[in-house]
């Protein structure tokens, strides 16, 4: 992940926000009966604060960008710099729910990955994911943030399969989005600095309300289309 997407990227982003409100609707109870919660790739712990704030829940955060946790917005949940590839012992079925938001779309060996993910889940456990949706929307500020892929239920539920795992349900969301996107995609910009501006920076406090005003226009969980693809994973 280029480290400027951590500067535009805020709590109050409405895509931040809506993400969140997919979530809790989508695997809120999940959450709420978890007793160790980890996500990894946290980022400077947006997700972190907000399972704080509305959960009440810690959420120990791993990621390897020092950078992205020195900047952390979480309030109290611990973070820790760490590969999951290394599959430390004191890690090991440590939780019983995982989070990998917007994660996967950026590992090149997918699988590996999840596997090593799965070895941190508790027996029982789930992992909830999400990731960008359809391939045909993959555009230059893909290719500026880090993006290998976009998603649909079939090369998800492939991955887990490789990985061991298998999706237990799912939703997409952001089917409102699908228009912006399209535009994004022949929205061309020299330089990756500018595409990651141009692609997720909206520019203004009304445009916000705007955007998420349109993102709030359908309703999830849903199995049709959309910008992005959430599922809860279990280990098969």
């Amino acid at each position: 992940m280029d480290d400027r997407w951590y500067e535009i990227a805020t709590l109050d982003h409405p895509w931040i926000v809506r993400r969140f409100e997919v979530l809790r609707r989508f695997g809120g109870a999940l959450i709420a009966t978890a007793s160790a919660i980890a996500e990894f790739g946290c980022g400077h712990g947006l997700l972190q604060r907000q399972i704080e704030d509305s959960f009440d829940a810690s959420v120990a955060g791993f990621d390897l960008n020092t950078a992205a946790l020195a900047q952390s917005v979480s309030r109290y949940s611990p973070r820790t710099c760490y590969n999951v590839l290394e599959r430390r012992a004191e890690y090991k079925a440590a939780f019983d729910l995982i989070l990998l938001a917007d994660v996967l779309e950026h590992i090149e060996d997918e699988a590996a990955f999840l596997r090593a993910i799965g070895s941190h889940l508790a027996p029982g456990g789930s992992v909830i994911i999400n990731v960008p949706a359809l391939q045909p929307l993959y555009s230059g500020y893909d290719r500026a943030v880090g993006h290998v892929r976009r998603y649909c239920t079939a090369s998800l539920a492939r991955v887990a399969q490789r990985s061991g795992m298998a999706v237990a349900s799912y939703t997409y969301w952001g089917l409102p989005l699908i228009p912006l996107l399209v535009l994004r995609k022949f929205w061309d910009r020299s330089q990756p600095g500018e595409q990651i501006a141009s692609g997720f920076q909206t520019g203004s406090a009304w445009r916000d309300r705007a955007l998420l005003y349109i993102s709030r226009c359908e309703l999830v969980p849903q199995r049709l289309i959309g910008s992005s693809l959430m599922a809860v994973l279990k280990p098969r």
